[in-house]
């Protein structure tokens, strides 16, 4: 296989979007030092035993590369939060990855195609749906590349490769992947391994997805009631 090359990605704003039912985890944006969550967090949950299972596996996250402040919880949880009832293009569940695009409507398609495979595999009745919040950030990291000469890892269905390749990139201490949107022509998506990789994101806009029995056909902006066609 040709060796993929690093570059520094420098994005001013990138963007993801995620399912909002949850709020953030409290304990990730008060506590400025991340030294300090384990011992926070097992003190806590003697007398909250929900806390534990609300912060996640902190082991799964090197303590170097913890981040905390105010937005962090939406950088740590993708990698706390694992489960490989739960895999991506570049993440198996074993391990997690924090996904974001160069663009709204990338990240609105690359989730559009998820939430239509789990709607039509659960049978879902037609209405509004899967209310999702926003998330803008910023990139700058030196990534791997993958635009060029690696489209085994880009398969539309099958994930087994790109999650071997990101597994053993990982393993050789990379922070993450840079690559072409598979759901929108043109747009540019990366997995960070790490949650130091991304600067911490600010919320957005709300909306929610309209499922028509077949597909995602709208979404909906919750701040001012806009409704946008979705030509997939």
């Amino acid at each position: 296989m040709v060796t993929a090359p690093e570059i520094r990605v420098t994005w001013d704003r990138c963007y993801r979007l995620i399912n909002s039912a949850h709020p953030p985890i409290d304990l990730f944006e008060d506590i400025a030092d991340p030294a300090d969550w384990l011992l926070l967090g097992s003190g806590e949950s003697k007398t909250n035993p929900r806390l534990a299972q609300t912060i996640g596996n902190l082991d799964l996250v090197p303590e170097e590369r913890r981040v905390g402040g105010p937005g962090a919880s939406y950088l740590m949880a993708p990698f706390v939060h694992v489960t490989p009832d739960h895999q991506g293009r570049f993440h198996d569940g074993t391990f997690g990855a924090f996904y974001g695009a160069d663009g709204f409507e990338t990240a609105l398609f690359e989730t559009v195609h998820h939430t239509q495979l789990f709607c039509a595999a659960t049978e879902e009745a037609p209405g509004w749906i899967a209310d999702k919040r926003e998330l803008i950030g910023k990139l700058d990291a030196v990534l791997i590349d993958v635009s060029t000469g690696f489209d085994d890892l880009l398969d539309p269905l099958d994930y087994g490769r790109s999650q071997t390749f990101a597994r053993e990139r990982r393993a050789d201490g990379a922070n993450g992947i840079v690559y072409p949107s598979v759901r929108n022509p043109g747009g540019i998506c990366f997995a960070a391994f790490h949650p130091d990789v991304v600067s911490a994101p600010v919320q957005g806009r709300h909306i929610t997805y309209h499922w028509d029995g077949a597909k995602i056909d709208m979404f909906k902006d919750l701040g001012d009631g806009s409704v946008y066609a979705i030509s997939t």
